[in-house]
């Protein structure tokens, strides 16, 4: 099976390295000063059960690659339009598109509403009149992990759920199936999820549990939960966050005291904050404006988030890192 990966980021990288040293076909389209370090000395995965360099074919130009059997789509969703731009070349008239992404999808609200877009994550219906709607697979990637150099990528946390990806319309494929198999090659856990929706709120919830005020503070988690008013505040956003989820029709259960004592222990910065140090685009939109947006329409008051958001836009506008809509 041939398997591209398009964005080779914290995610991305640790995906295709663990393909690719297991045999996998795996492919790349990466950019800038990691597509260098990959080429010249390949793309080092670090976990905690040891470390491996493999060399999987990297291009900038998804042409190079030629078409594949599945393509997972691991870049943030402020890089998604040059995706919807450049990935036809990877594409055969039956290849699968994985949108393994943070926050809110592009496609939420197909095969549910398919008359409702949400414009903020596909400006213009780009991706999907680039890729069609009955190759979207939504996924999502549950471990936390981190790029310390170009080429290396480092996970913080053990593998734990793996990746978890499911269609809109909640039904499996034979490419799916195959793809299963790809990941269980490699050893990496993997899912198939007919209610993907509830899975991507329950990660939600858990991203806005402590990530806002890691992002003002750009403090790691337990960081931010050395203060009892923060530990307060993350109480809130989660009855904000879960009171959403259920407002919108997702099947959520909430271990609120089970996420106050992981996020008490966590050392790790979220990826947001990740890019806002490394003064990288942000997933603002996907993880805040979107959901306070739906909010909105579902009358559910969530002036924590609310705020912070607010706090967040201005953090990343004077970092030139956010457009003010």
């Amino acid at each position: 099976m041939k398997i591209c990966i398009y964005g080779a980021g914290a995610i991305g990288g640790y995906l295709a390295g663990s393909l690719a040293n297991a045999g996998i076909d795996t492919s790349i389209v990466v950019r800038g000063a990691h597509l260098e370090a990959i080429n010249g000395k390949g793309l080092t995965v670090e976990t905690k059960e040891g470390t491996f360099t493999t060399r999987p074919r990297a291009s900038a130009n998804p042409a190079d690659l030629g078409p594949q059997d599945a393509v997972l789509v691991t870049v943030k969703a402020p890089s998604l339009p040059s995706v919807a731009a450049s990935i036809a070349p990877l594409l055969k008239s039956d290849t699968p598109v994985v949108f393994v992404t943070n926050g809110v999808p592009w496609w939420y609200f197909q095969s549910l509403d398919d008359t409702r877009r949400l414009p903020l994550l596909d400006p213009n219906d780009a991706l999907r009149n680039a890729i069609g709607l009955d190759r979207v697979v939504g996924g999502i990637f549950w471990p936390a992990s981190s790029v310390p150099e170009p080429g290396h990528i480092r996970m913080v946390s053990a593998a734990g759920r793996g990746t978890t990806i499911g269609r809109p319309d909640g039904a499996t494929t034979p490419a799916m199936e195959a793809i299963a198999a790809a990941f269980a090659a490699a050893s990496l856990p993997f899912a198939i999820a007919p209610n993907l929706r509830d899975l991507i709120w329950e990660k939600l919830i858990f991203n806005l549990s402590a990530g806002p005020m890691c992002v003002l503070t750009t403090a790691p988690v337990k960081g931010v939960y050395e203060e009892p008013a923060a530990i307060a505040a993350s109480r809130r956003l989660l009855a904000e966050a879960e009171a959403l989820a259920r407002a919108v029709g997702a099947k959520v259960e909430i271990d609120v005291e089970r996420i106050v004592a992981m996020n008490t222990a966590l050392g790790h910065r979220p990826s947001i904050l990740q890019d806002l140090m490394a003064t990288r685009p942000m997933e603002i939109d996907s993880l805040y404006t979107v959901p306070l947006g739906m909010a909105q329409a579902a009358g559910v008051p969530m002036p924590t988030l609310e705020l912070l958001a607010a706090l967040i836009r201005v953090r990343a506008r004077e970092a030139g890192l956010y457009a003010k809509v």
